[in-house]
């Protein structure tokens, strides 16, 4: 064989070998969903609130718009906070009133 063609070859060799990373890639449960967030969106507009809370993120609160476009919804605005007392409260409400018939 010629020894240009080997070089050649060897070089071919090294150059299409991709070593193997040992480094997990970031799931998509360790990323925040929420990178900014609205203080302010129309309570009417909104068609579905989901909560997340990741050990990796803070406190999100995502609102689907009846546009279907979700948004990040600031989770210390007044009016979320009053949303989630009184959503609390009738969950309580309802276990006490389920308590009493059992």
């Amino acid at each position: 064989m010629d020894v240009k063609l080997l070089a050649l070859m060897a070089l071919l060799a090294v150059a299409t070998h991709v070593p193997t990373s040992s480094a997990k890639p970031i799931s998509l449960v360790e990323r925040c969903w929420c990178r900014s967030t609205l203080n302010t969106v129309p309570q009417r507009s909104i068609k579905e609130l989901k909560f997340l809370h990741t050990p990796n993120c803070p406190f999100q609160v995502i609102a689907k718009l009846k546009s279907n476009r979700e948004v990040c919804i600031n989770p210390e605005t007044k009016w979320l906070q009053q949303y989630l007392k009184n959503a609390i409260n009738k969950v309580k409400k309802s276990r006490r009133r389920n308590n009493r018939k059992n």
